[in-house]
């Protein structure tokens, strides 16, 4: 059996631009104006950040970039949940969204509880 490689890079764009698909074509009003640019920014934000975190000068500045990407996941499923009460025609797609957000936030969370316990152990020692 071949083990697929897994590519955070890749999936933390993919979001972005689900993200973005899910919001063209929508109608525009004054509410959901502000709410599908707050959810754009947030959503491919991720992804902009996670490239960063890999060309990090330190394992300090890595540190922040990933904890970055963990807040703008958190951000992204905010701002769904408010687009879900504009558009609840949209409501599998925004949950498939949100579903890949709250994945990428705890895979987030799990790297940096690494990094945290990996200094931990070298002061230790």
């Amino acid at each position: 059996m071949k083990k697929e490689k897994y590519d955070l890079e890749k999936r933390t764009g993919e979001m972005g631009l689900n993200a973005i698909k899910l919001c063209q074509g929508i109608e525009l009003d004054n509410i959901n104006k502000i709410i599908i640019d707050q959810l754009i920014r947030s959503a491919t934000s991720v992804g902009a950040n996670y490239m960063e975190a890999n060309g990090a000068s330190s394992r300090r500045d890595f540190k922040n970039k990933i904890h970055i990407c963990k807040k703008e996941c958190q951000e992204t499923k905010h701002w769904l949940k408010m687009f879900s009460l504009c558009e609840p025609r949209q409501k599998d797609k925004i949950a498939e969204v949100w579903k890949e957000a709250q994945q990428l936030t705890l895979i987030f969370g799990k790297i940096i509880s690494t990094l945290n316990r990996k200094s931990e152990l070298r002061i230790r020692n």
